[in-house]
């Protein structure tokens, strides 16, 4: 079965197999599991004796960053960054976690990066408690999406600075994805920020006062990421509108440039029409210098058009 566990006992760690993790006398019982697995599902409710409603909670197949109160016993939701390729619309991976006295169970879809960093802590002897290994979790995870939330602050500023009529198609498409990737992750980190804010609060005896003071650092720093989001997705907005506005500019002007050049041809294309037909009555038809007067009128009124329009500064405009 797909997963792993720890004991932390008297400052020592073991890593048993999932089944020898229940029901240990320790400080630490930490036991994880995939649940893409379904024997995974099924060994919450068998050899774990779960109960029903915490069983459903942890195997959900769509959830939220949330913060439950289960009695001495804690639920935690919380989104984090993933190896795995995931969604536009779900750009972040799950990690549910229930914790009760020594013991915590978490489960996720996803592989989750904060994952192996907090194992290493385990391993180090630096994680003694549940609530050391949740604000752990909670702490790894906010760190690591900070950098991801300050590149798509600097991929705007980026867009911002080089806004030009040139380059107003492909910085459209640069503002788009960047304010929907915002989008995506402010869904998620608005309650995430609740949720850790909640969880700092809960009166339980397994969250010690530099815990409380961890998990709410960690929701603070998701509170200014999701401030950062929101003003990430208003400026993406108002360059939007800038670019489109631009697009449109740079579309008139094209198109006035088409209209100077089908008025210059115009009157052009009706003498030489008027010219070339084939029939008796033409004035100076059987004059032989006849072309090469048409040809100087035709120049001639091409120059004249063409200056009225650069005269008026039309191609300035």
């Amino acid at each position: 079965m797909s997963g792993f566990a720890y004991i932390v006992r008297d400052g020592k760690v073991a890593q048993p197999i999932l089944k020898e993790a229940l029901g240990q006398d320790a400080s630490l019982s930490w036991i994880h599991l995939n649940t893409n697995d379904e024997r995974a599902q099924l060994w919450l409710g068998g050899e774990a004796r779960l109960a029903q409603p915490v069983i459903d909670a942890l195997t959900a197949m769509e959830t939220r960053p949330r913060c439950d109160l289960f009695g001495p016993a804690a639920l935690v939701n919380l989104r984090g960054m993933s190896s795995e390729a995931l969604g536009d619309s779900d750009p972040l991976a799950s990690i549910r976690m229930y914790a009760h006295g020594g013991c915590v169970f978490s489960v996720s879809r996803k592989q989750l990066n904060a994952i192996q960093p907090v194992r290493k802590q385990v391993e180090d002897g630096k994680i003694l408690d549940p609530g050391d290994l949740i604000a752990a979790i909670a702490q790894a995870i906010t760190e690591e999406l900070d950098p991801m939330v300050a590149e798509l602050g600097d991929s705007l500023d980026d867009c911002e600075e080089h806004i030009s009529q040139h380059r107003a198609f492909d910085l459209r498409r640069l503002v788009n994805e960047t304010r929907v990737k915002a989008i995506g992750l402010r869904r998620f980190l608005y309650p995430q920020r609740a949720a850790l804010e909640k969880l700092a609060g809960l009166p339980v005896e397994w969250l010690a006062d530099d815990d409380r003071l961890h998990l709410a650092a960690a929701a603070d720093r998701a509170a200014r990421m999701a401030e950062e989001l929101e003003s990430i997705r208003e400026r993406a907005a108002l360059t939007h509108e800038t670019l489109t506005d631009l697009r449109a500019e740079l579309i008139d002007q094209r198109s006035l440039v088409i209209a100077v050049a089908a008025m210059v041809f115009l009157p052009l294309t009706f003498i030489t029409g008027l010219y070339g037909m084939n029939v008796e009555g033409l004035w100076f038809a059987r004059e032989p210098w006849a072309f090469d007067a048409i040809a100087i009128l035709c120049l001639g009124i091409a120059f004249l058009i063409t200056a009225y329009f650069v005269g008026r500064h039309w191609f300035e405009r």
